[in-house]
């Protein structure tokens, strides 16, 4: 992907945090937009907030409804013509035992952070390759990467994302189509503080204690997230590690792949 100017890019989870940001940047780089979340009102802030000046839709799209995904990409189409990018950028967050967790949550958040990015995906597909140049932006996390207490579900989405979009990587291999997962480190999002927050590793904490315990020690803006990820892009990267935290723990994972846990489970004792 050279450049997203008059490019008609799908962002999903754009009414706020990396969604938001992204939606921003692509504006003033004079892409067109479709954007989708469940917050219609989320979606209306974004909106206002663009000052490109390319053609913005909004859509209200629960991304863990197949169903939902046809009709979304046929009215996207009909909308703008044709798709040339896909940033499958929605998710939420679960904390919680894998002992205690119960069925309903980890089908919950598999829906929106699996499945959400398999629909999406596989719905464009079709889209994507009948243009020039092409992108698939898969939003895993540094989670995708390592493993902590209490994420098991959240654990299991993100690497699941990582290992779909790897896949698909090859598949697509010296096609028009370029295809990228990318793994945030902390970002100032409001993840937590939407999630569904019933153990922390962090220790005792109400949820909304820990959001804001997280939005103070985490560095990256989204904003600085979004121009990593479009920069990324245009440069051709197939991974995208965002943030000092990331960097750090992938060469932890790579350097210790099974002993690592016991290192991060030794700070976590020392923190919580």
């Amino acid at each position: 992907m050279q450049s997203f100017t008059n490019k008609v890019v799908v962002i999903t989870g754009a009414a706020s945090g990396i969604g938001q940001a992204l939606a921003q940047q692509l504006s003033k780089d004079g892409a067109h937009l479709a954007l989708s979340d469940v917050n219609m009102s989320g979606l209306e802030e974004t909106r206002a907030s663009l000052i490109g000046p390319g053609k913005v839709t909004l859509h209200s799209l629960d991304v863990a409804d197949r169903s939902a995904w046809e009709s979304y990409a046929e009215t996207v189409v009909n909308e703008h013509g044709q798709v040339d990018a896909i940033i499958n950028n929605a998710g939420v967050a679960l904390s919680e035992t894998i002992e205690k967790m119960s069925y309903k949550d980890m089908e919950w958040i598999v829906g929106i952070n699996f499945w959400g990015v398999v629909y999406g995906t596989k719905t464009f597909l079709p889209y994507l390759k009948q243009r020039p140049e092409a992108a698939i932006i898969n939003i895993s996390s540094i989670f995708g990467i390592i493993a902590l207490p209490t994420q098991g579900a959240y654990n299991a989405t993100k690497f699941a994302v990582r290992g779909f979009t790897e896949s698909l990587r090859q598949e697509l291999k010296n096609t028009n189509i370029m295809v990228t997962t990318v793994h945030p480190g902390g970002i100032k999002t409001n993840i937590v503080r939407n999630g569904r927050i019933n153990t922390s590793f962090m220790g005792k904490q109400s949820q909304e204690e820990q959001h804001q315990n997280f939005k103070q020690n985490v560095r990256t803006s989204a904003p600085q997230a979004a121009n990593i990820i479009l920069n990324g892009t245009i440069k051709g990267k197939r991974r995208i590690l965002i943030g000092a935290d990331a960097r750090l723990m992938d060469r932890i994972q790579r350097f210790l792949p099974t002993r690592y846990t016991d290192l991060f489970g030794w700070v976590l004792r020392k923190i919580a």
